[in-house]
């Protein structure tokens, strides 16, 4: 098992994660609430990395940043940002999407502010798709490897995430070592998976209606 590559994995992860929390909160909530007639546009272009092959999306950010940010750990950031933003944007939107409309107008009718409904009656009411965005988005960034290839490299210690260290040691024929690697992986998106569905099944708020 190679650490130094599962910790650096970790540490991208988390702050891609955190960084992704807020961008995607607001950007969720514009494109829920929004009735703006082109919204449609924004939402395919936040949902294009889901479509996109990561080496194309990795090639262009290449472009963009040049050679002074490339194989850098800052360039798998900015890239792991781009690619794992409808990973948090979409189920925040989606949580928001469901929200009764009538709760947060009730709340401006009383004096509320726009942060204060935000963040007491809109955030409080759509957490778990919050959470899930942050989990998936986490985990996505986790199992990287083609824009993570593309934009970093293979410099151990700097970018040599999990998922290129278990191509490393395929093409080394370290066969052994892959398999351990790759079954914890598999075990890491099973669990993720497994929080998300239980989070979106929402039984507590089924147990509070009743």
């Amino acid at each position: 098992m190679d650490w130094t590559a599962v910790g650096l994995s970790l540490r991208l992860a988390a702050i891609v994660a955190g960084v992704l929390l807020l961008i995607a909160l607001p950007l969720a909530h514009w494109l829920a609430f929004s009735t703006w007639r082109w919204k449609f546009l924004v939402e395919a272009m936040v949902s294009l990395p889901i479509v996109l092959p990561p080496t194309v999306l990795g090639f262009y950010v290449l472009l963009a940043i040049g050679h002074g940010l490339a194989f850098t750990f800052d360039a798998l950031v900015l890239a792991s940002i781009l690619y794992s933003l409808p990973f948090a944007v979409q189920p925040m939107a989606a949580a928001f999407s469901q929200l009764d409309r009538t709760l947060p107008e009730a709340a401006a009718t009383l004096g509320a502010t726009r942060w204060r409904t935000f963040t007491q009656v809109v955030l409080p009411l759509s957490i778990e798709g919050v959470v899930a965005g942050g989990v998936l988005s986490f985990a996505h960034t986790i199992g990287e490897f083609g824009v993570v290839l593309m934009v970093g490299g293979n410099l151990p210690g700097i970018t040599r995430t999990v998922s290129i260290s278990i191509y490393d040691q395929v093409q080394g024929l370290q066969y052994e070592s892959a398999n351990a690697t790759a079954l914890v992986l598999l075990a890491f998106s099973f669990v993720v998976l497994a929080v998300v569905y239980a989070l979106m099944r929402r039984p507590w708020s089924a147990a509070a209606m009743s």
